[in-house]
């Protein structure tokens, strides 16, 4: 009786034993794409939900959980079993939105765990051609001469790229307005092209056609890197503001009890799945370069993201509530 009994209860713990990367995932995984369909971040959800899917022979089925800025979709994942069968795609709105707005009902760094990043998306601060600037020096020293006087658009309250230049103004200590536009982007370039404000921060892809055509002019790109789309602009760090690093960017996350093992599988396979020339292709499309990091990097640059974040909100003055 006692062999049976152990037996038994030996059979009782592998059944009863959490899941693990040997045999994850053995059914449909979900990946919340937290924006409406059509968007970048749907795009970039159903990329890696193809390629993942192809990866494991297993279907990934992006679900569009849309509203408060990303936020319903990131906390229905972060209350999700954590068995990696829930994901979600977030990013640098989630960050942001840890201080914009005080009621949300999770935490990015506390209540998901992150498993990689797949892409950063390049932007560029950007002038209307009648600004007498070329170059980051020369705009910053336009704003001192003209404090209040220079405005910059951008697509609301909040937005990555109009808090872009809320940090570009703590940095260069210069006083411009800021004109959020609740119709969005598409208003506000088409103010931005008519003259009616004299700079903004936009996404390379977009504004390309209006920076080969001369109707904008490019001040310098904002990330870390020059962007492989105009290797001849210079970065903002490199041009007379050291430090200064503003790139959008999306990761896979899951509820922030995820087995380290799964996350650990999760992290190599989207590596691996990033590495492939046709997706590299597919994102260079969009304007988005493979940003994969380890686990622990990725952890680390998310939460230095939220402090980041935090920082300029608060001196911005800028609230969601």
């Amino acid at each position: 009786m006692r062999s049976v009994t152990t037996v038994l209860m030996s059979v009782l713990f592998v059944v009863a034993a959490p899941v693990s990367a040997q045999t994850y995932p053995s059914r449909t995984v979900r990946l919340i794409a937290p924006f409406a369909p059509g968007g970048a971040t749907d795009v970039l959800a159903r990329l890696t939900a193809q390629k993942l899917g192809e990866r494991w022979g297993q279907t990934v089925i992006v679900d569009n959980r849309v509203g408060a800025g990303g936020h319903i979709g990131a906390e229905l994942a972060s209350r999700a079993t954590p068995d990696g069968y829930t994901l979600v795609v977030a990013g640098t709105p989630h960050a942001i939105g840890m201080s914009l707005y005080k009621k949300l009902a999770y935490d990015l760094t506390r209540d998901l765990a992150g498993a990689n990043r797949i892409a950063t998306y390049p932007s560029a601060i950007v002038v209307h051609p009648s600004l007498p600037a070329k170059n980051v020096k020369e705009l910053i020293a336009l704003a001192r001469a003209r404090p209040d006087q220079l405005s910059f658009g951008s697509a609301g309250v909040g937005s990555p790229n109009g808090l872009a230049l809320e940090l570009f103004k703590t940095m260069a200590k210069v006083k411009m307005v800021h004109i959020p536009y609740k119709g969005g982007s598409g208003q506000m370039v088409t103010e931005l092209l008519s003259g009616q404000v004299q700079l903004a921060s936009i996404g390379l892809p977009p504004a390309m056609p209006y920076v080969t055509s001369g109707r904008l002019r490019v001040v310098a790109v904002t990330g870390m890197a020059r962007s492989a789309l105009l290797p001849s602009a210079p970065t903002v760090n490199e041009s007379g503001l050291p430090g200064f690093d503003v790139t959008s960017w999306y990761g896979i996350f899951g509820p922030a009890a995820l087995p380290k093992d799964i996350v650990a599988r999760l992290n190599a396979d989207i590596t691996a799945i990033l590495g492939a020339a046709d997706l590299k292709e597919r994102l260079a499309t969009l304007g988005a370069e493979p940003g994969s990091m380890s686990v622990d990097a990725f952890g680390r640059y998310v939460r230095e993201e939220v402090t980041k974040w935090a920082k300029v909100v608060k001196d911005s003055g800028a609230t969601l509530d």
